[in-house]
């Protein structure tokens, strides 16, 4: 009685040399060389390259020990893959491909002798396999340099690594910067950074092109997100401000308060890549006053807290934009400034150059290291810009204050007095040009 073609699966297996009618040999050019006794009929339903080999118009086929031998030749690094490839003709319907590839490095090696051997099962589970597991950093620049020449079989490998469609890049932005901003509960913390993290990365240009270049639409919706951010803020701070003086337990919303902090600082960094403070830093301007009598009235001087170093860090985003000319500001809101935070400033620099406690040197290695050189050039900046008669105000204040050295405004006070010292002459002079020029 004849046998069925899965009858004759089922007897044949790979190594029977007392039903094999065809040996694989396998060398290398570094003398490699391995026998492995087949079947030619599952070597033909498996693999289109042996069914040329065996089939009738193959010029040469050698015997060897009685069968049919077919020398295939390969690199010392694919070696044991064409073996593998030879095993999986024989179990690769009835196995698992979890079981079978081991490993995305094992999968790509016998995914490119299967390409070579022209195996359509074998190349379809391997894909499907790499196509749906995680792969490493190094795994993907693998694929990168091996699936591109396999043709379209192995296409659908990379459709994760092509670059995304700039309208879902938009649409993916847009909705993170609306939940990022949106102030969701404290529960929801570890989502809100993710994604705040994210959105940063998104526009931070670094070995690679940033993924989402801003267009006007973008920056206007940023902008819109943070100004309820901000709005929100503020409110608190007014209601905070109201507590005060009512004398009420404001516990939980100080924290409300830190929490709308780190976001805000978070967002100044964002519209800083955008060049879109405007907003941000005007609002910061008019609840100063709010601000500081929050803080202060719950940190008492000399006591460090994160709320405290939160509102110091964000009021030195503010005043680099204000200090440079990213943002621009009448002077009297650029003296209100001055007025309201160099008092806090130096009493909180005064108050970490004191610390002596454990929790509090913990607290301060959250502190960017060049907060305070930043903060500092931007009050000389902000100084300068003041008319002459304000600078020395200030500069009169500074010298008299306890807490002279931090800020240091040695470089304003040099500058204001080169200016008031030459101010007379350039004045004489103009006046002399205007005098000449009616004559004329």
């Amino acid at each position: 009685m004849e046998l069925s073609d899965n009858e004759s699966r089922t007897l044949s297996r790979i190594g029977d040399r007392t039903t094999s009618d065809v040996i694989v040999r396998i060398r290398t050019h570094d003398g490699r060389d391995d026998r492995i006794y087949c079947h030619s009929h599952i070597l033909a339903d498996k693999s289109k390259y042996f069914a040329d080999r065996l089939s009738d118009n193959w010029p040469t086929c050698q015997i060897l020990d009685s069968r049919n031998c077919v020398e295939v030749y390969c690199q010392e690094s694919d070696f044991d893959y064409h073996i593998t490839v030879l095993r999986l003709f024989y179990i690769i319907s009835d196995v698992s491909p979890t079981d079978l590839w081991h490993g995305v490095k094992n999968a790509l090696g016998i995914l490119r002798v299967a390409v070579e051997l022209k195996c359509p099962q074998i190349v379809a589970t391997c894909v499907d396999y790499l196509e749906a597991v995680p792969w490493e950093e190094a795994e993907e620049e693998e694929i990168l340099k091996i699936i591109p020449g396999m043709g379209a079989q192995a296409e659908p490998v990379l459709a994760r690594l092509r670059p995304v469609n700039p309208l879902a890049i938009v649409r993916i932005f847009l909705s993170a910067i609306r939940f990022a901003t949106s102030s969701p509960r404290s529960s929801m913390n570890d989502l809100k950074t993710s994604a705040q993290e994210q959105l940063e990365y998104m526009l931070t240009e670094d070995d690679d092109a940033p993924l989402l270049t801003a267009d006007d639409e973008i920056k206007l919706e940023v902008r819109q997100c943070v100004n309820r951010l901000s709005s929100r803020f503020v409110n608190l701070v007014q209601s905070l401000v109201g507590d005060i003086q009512e004398s009420v337990a404001e516990s939980e919303k100080m924290e409300l308060f830190q929490s709308y902090l780190s976001d805000l600082l978070w967002a100044s960094q964002i519209l800083a890549k955008l060049e879109s403070l405007r907003d941000f830093v005007y609002s910061w301007v008019e609840t100063s006053e709010n601000i500081v009598e929050v803080v202060e009235h719950a940190c008492p001087e000399g006591e460090l807290t994160e709320a405290k170093l939160k509102v110091l860090e964000v009021t030195a985003k503010v005043f680099e934009a204000i200090g440079y000319g990213t943002v621009i500001l009448p002077t009297r809101k650029r003296l209100h400034m001055i007025k309201v935070w160099l008092p806090f400033v130096r009493v909180v620099k005064f108050s970490i150059d004191s610390v002596t406690s454990d929790d509090d040197k913990n607290l301060l290695l959250k502190i960017d290291g060049e907060l305070w050189q930043s903060l500092e050039s931007a009050f000389v900046s902000i100084v300068l810009t003041l008319p002459s008669g304000n600078q020395a105000e200030i500069l009169t204040e500074w010298l008299e204050n306890k807490h002279i050295r931090y800020p240091d405004l040695t470089e304003a006070f040099e500058v204001w007095c080169y200016r008031s010292k030459v101010a007379n002459r350039r004045l004489a002079m103009l006046d002399g040009s205007h005098q000449t020029t009616n004559s004329v």
